[in-house]
């Protein structure tokens, strides 16, 4: 334990110290915030039940899990692949399973600090308060996070070079931020790019979070079975297919 945890503060703070971290996870999210709410942040989100106070929040809520997922993870793992260090440490006492492991709570804790950076701003700034129950709400997030995490891991796993990581991550992470309603909320999107939006993996998770942030739990079933099959898949794939070199 002593091992994982000096492996695992060395870990977070290089994450602390990248510059895309910071500005795609931490401050994007809060500026796009407040830029929405103090534009339109009492007004009804088209006809959804929600204001675009809280549609934002909860959609912003999820931009750290989709950079950590789509980015982060998978480069990390592809560079230290393509670079031989797991190739290394699975040849010494330092298991690479250790790291990969570090790597991936550290993108959590990223996303899980994104979301309270959030959070804070929403509730001392803007007097936010979700109607739903708050740890209802945290579970969701953590189930959202798990299964796009998953996503991450299966795509380390299947690209060999950085180059194709770099395309798969592309296709993955551009679309799922600006299209899945984690930026901008789905309410503004015309008819067909919500239903689009509604299919993404990421998409989901927006859906499920809003119902629970508003105390609705009565369409929750489905959501959560197609959260947890994505993470038995894409984790089972991402285990089958990972190799150290």
């Amino acid at each position: 334990m002593k091992r994982f945890l000096s492996m695992y503060r060395v870990e977070q703070k290089l994450f602390f110290r990248s510059p895309d971290v910071i500005l795609f996870c931490l401050a994007m999210p809060l500026v796009v915030f407040v830029l929405i709410t103090m534009i339109a942040g009492g007004k009804a989100a088209s006809g959804s039940g929600l204001t675009y106070l809280q549609s934002a929040y909860v959609s912003l809520s999820t931009v750290g899990i989709c950079c950590s997922a789509f980015m982060s993870i998978p480069i990390t793992i592809v560079e230290c692949r393509s670079q031989g260090v797991l190739r290394r440490m699975y040849c010494s006492p330092c298991s690479p399973a250790r790291l990969l492991a570090c790597d991936t709570i550290g993108s959590g804790v990223i996303a899980a600090l994104s979301t309270l950076i959030l959070t804070v701003a929403a509730v001392v700034v803007f007097g936010y308060r979700m109607p739903g129950n708050v740890f209802a709400y945290m579970a969701v997030w953590l189930l959202t996070m798990i299964s796009m995490f998953s996503i991450g891991l299966m795509v380390a796993s299947l690209c060999r070079t950085t180059k194709s990581m770099n395309v798969v991550t592309s296709l993955l992470y551009f679309p799922m931020l600006l299209f899945s309603g984690a930026t901008i909320p789905a309410e503004v999107f015309p008819g067909g790019l919500r239903a689009v939006s509604k299919l993404m993996p990421l998409g989901v998770g927006i859906d499920l979070l809003k119902s629970v942030s508003v105390g609705c739990y009565d369409k929750l079933t489905l959501p959560v079975i197609t959260l947890i099959a994505i993470t038995v898949i894409c984790g089972t794939v991402a285990v089958k297919t990972f190799r150290w070199e």
